[in-house]
């Protein structure tokens, strides 16, 4: 966790020293809006679909930070203590901090890696035999990610470390535990970064 923010901090230190290497050929900020594919981890688990808004501001040339704000809808299969029970779990949003990196100045061809910290949102479930409720829960986790910028259109792979839950379904004394990580394939659209007239 203190590796974490000690990442953060000096990012925005960064930003504090960086107006005479930023890159007056482009405006610094633009907004990514990408729809993809989810796998989330674990046995059992099924694929889904995710929605993401990025806005973002290129603090130095070619390292941008934003506000990732995702929603994916997945479902997991997941067995309680006693091995009876499947545990489908319809979603979760995030909200993270980010960063990206691009190892071009080509707008037209641009590779890029990145990562982010903050909170998922994990949407209640019910068990499969109606044994109970599963309330939501938020974690803190980590993202990593790779991909390439072709003009305005974004093409990227990221995984999101979230943290395995242990939850006790409501009106029984069992537990489950079931992995929150997962995949993300995504296709989008990039708006702004436009360069200036």
């Amino acid at each position: 966790m203190k590796k974490n923010y000690l990442i953060l901090s000096l990012l925005f230190l960064m930003a504090l020293n960086a107006h005479a290497q930023k890159n007056e050929e482009y405006n610094p900020t633009k907004v990514d809006v990408s729809l993809g594919y989810a796998k989330p981890s674990g046995a059992g688990a099924k694929v889904g679909g995710l929605f993401a808004v990025e806005p973002k501001y290129e603090i130095v040339r070619n390292l941008c930070i934003g506000l990732r704000i995702e929603v994916a809808i997945m479902a997991r299969g997941v067995d309680n203590a006693n091995n009876s029970s499947d545990l489908e779990i319809k979603g979760s949003g995030s909200y993270l901090l980010t960063g990206d990196y691009y190892l071009s100045n080509k707008r037209s061809f641009r590779p890029f890696f990145g990562g982010g910290v903050g909170f998922f949102r994990l949407a209640a479930g019910t068990t499969a035999n109606n044994s109970g409720d599963v309330a939501s829960a938020t974690k803190f986790g980590e993202m990593v990610r790779a991909g390439i910028e072709l003009g305005h259109f974004r093409l990227g792979a990221e995984y999101n470390f979230v943290p395995d839950a242990d939850l006790a379904l409501n009106g029984s004394g069992n537990k489950v535990t079931f992995k929150n990580s997962y995949m993300g394939i995504k296709i989008g659209v990039c708006f702004g970064g436009n360069k200036k007239k």
